[in-house]
């Protein structure tokens, strides 16, 4: 039946996010099965939880929506299976499934029944992972066991008012108090934890939903995502080289239409993550950042040229969702070394590792733009040719080697005079940093012109349209 979504907080979400008249419920008539603790004198329509498909913008979704006037939302064990029930509509049909939560937990009421149901969802989600997209938006609770749902997700959109995500509640961790650091706060998941994708008000989070479908695959055999391109493929970006340090900017400039759909803004700066279409088609895009500016142009921060383990963590998530839905991989990379602090020591390997996998073991074209410094093993942990990227472009100013000319001229030369370390310095540059040196050797493809990036970027990932690449027979790998 078709559903009259304007009920409640949870139909009201649904009706925002769905196309208008589209949403079909499916389980309306389920209520709590257990009667333990006189639960059966309490009414549970449709056990707290609204589930149904429609279409975004035409594209079929599969969406739960948790009332939080039943019960508070509290999972119960037919609120939990209704749930899982769309999750196998959703791989069944090949559609993504949207969560929005606003839940109190598990439903004391109904115990080890509602524990075991809950349980099954992990299970629903991790079967569905990289097969389906999985988007969850918090607007209420989200607390302890349930916050695993949204870190099962591919994506997690947060109310910026009213959401709260946690599995300790801020005030249960040893000295802290919720006035001193709000943990489960939709700024902290955003920009401190990066679980959260983006945050906003209620309208704005489904709005970006709604962006975020229209870009990617419904499945991972899905070869639709693509739109009429109408922007001029050959479109000259001027002054792109002035915005090689917020590669956010570049990144819009070279996008069809200039849009560009960021993933996880407020976490991890120094490393961009997002989406853009060229050519109509989807791009997953990877990039390093070391200032970034304001709508006015003014600066607003600045990082450092390096990597650091929370922008390797932001990478490797972000393209590991992009080989699971073949959706191409374009890197912007400007990185001279690894972030050195104490902090960052006890995990930086680990996470470089990673990331040196997570690119090398990509099977999407993959294309790697060197806009500004590339140096050391950090290039080549960020999609270099060496690891497996396909194409490899490099505008003229960029410096591509082991280290600075100037510091690899005082190693080689440790004893001489200044003078002939700025000319060994010098020569270093030309023989070995340089661009041209690089493509001498062919670690670089093509030198390009910044301005005629966008042109050189669409007609790498259309030449690469149809490449197969095999890997070594095994189960997984292990890093």
């Amino acid at each position: 039946m078709s559903y009259n979504a304007t009920e409640n907080s949870a139909s009201r979400r649904i009706a925002i996010l769905l196309d208008e008249g589209s949403f079909v419920e499916i389980g309306g008539a389920v209520t709590a099965r257990s009667t333990d603790f006189n639960l059966q004198e309490k009414e549970t329509p449709s056990d707290g939880v609204i589930t149904g498909y429609g279409v975004i913008d035409g594209n079929l979704v599969y969406v739960y929506s948790q009332d939080a006037s039943v019960l508070n939302g509290a999972i119960g064990e037919m609120h939990a299976k209704k749930i899982a029930n769309i999750y196998d509509m959703a791989m069944k049909m090949g559609a993504p499934v949207i969560g929005l939560i606003d839940c109190a937990g598990l439903r004391l009421q109904e115990a080890t029944d509602a524990l075991e149901a809950f349980g099954s969802l992990y299970y629903k989600q991790s079967m569905a992972s990289g097969v389906v997209p999985q988007i969850a938006a918090v607007f209420g609770m989200c607390g302890g066991g349930l916050a695993v749902v949204p870190g099962l997700a591919d994506f997690t959109f947060m109310e910026e008012k009213e959401g709260r995500l946690f599995v300790n509640s801020p005030n249960a961790l040893e000295g802290n108090e919720i006035s001193k650091c709000d943990t489960s706060s939709a700024r902290y998941q955003s920009s401190t934890a990066g679980l959260v994708d983006g945050i906003g008000t209620e309208a704005d989070i489904l709005g970006q939903i709604r962006s975020l479908v229209c870009m990617i695959p419904a499945n991972y055999e899905d070869d639709l995502s693509y739109e009429e391109c109408t922007d001029d493929l050959n479109r000259v970006c001027a002054d792109i080289a002035n915005a090689a340090a917020d590669t956010s900017i570049v990144l819009s400039q070279i996008a069809d239409d200039q849009i560009f759909f960021e993933i996880k803004k407020d976490y991890a700066k120094e490393m961009v993550t997002g989406f853009i279409r060229l050519n109509g088609m989807t791009v997953g895009t990877v990039a390093n950042r070391t200032k970034v500016y304001g709508a006015d142009g003014a600066e607003e921060a600045a990082y450092d040229c390096a990597l650091t383990v929370d922008g390797c963590k932001k990478a490797i998530d972000f393209v590991n969702f992009c080989d699971a839905f073949s959706i191409p991989v374009l890197t912007l990379t400007n990185v001279a070394g690894f972030a050195a602090t104490v902090e960052s020591e006890k995990n930086m390997a680990r996470a470089v590792a990673r990331m040196t996998y997570t690119f090398a073991n990509a099977t999407v074209p993959k294309v790697n733009v060197i806009v500004g410094k590339a140096y050391g093993s950090a290039y080549i942990a960020m999609n270099s040719k060496s690891i497996g990227a396909d194409m490899v472009y490099a505008w003229p100013e960029a410096e591509i080697g082991m280290m600075e000319a100037d510091l690899a001229a005082k190693i080689m030369y440790a004893d001489k005079d200044a003078d002939t370390l700025r000319e060994k310095a010098a020569e270093y540059k030309e023989l070995q940093s340089s661009p041209m040196s690089a493509a001498r050797r062919g670690y670089v493809d093509t030198i390009i012109q910044p301005a005629d990036t966008r042109k050189y970027v669409i007609g790498a990932f259309e030449m690469l349209f149809t490449k197969r690449e095999d890997r070594p027979d095994k189960k997984h790998g292990t890093v």
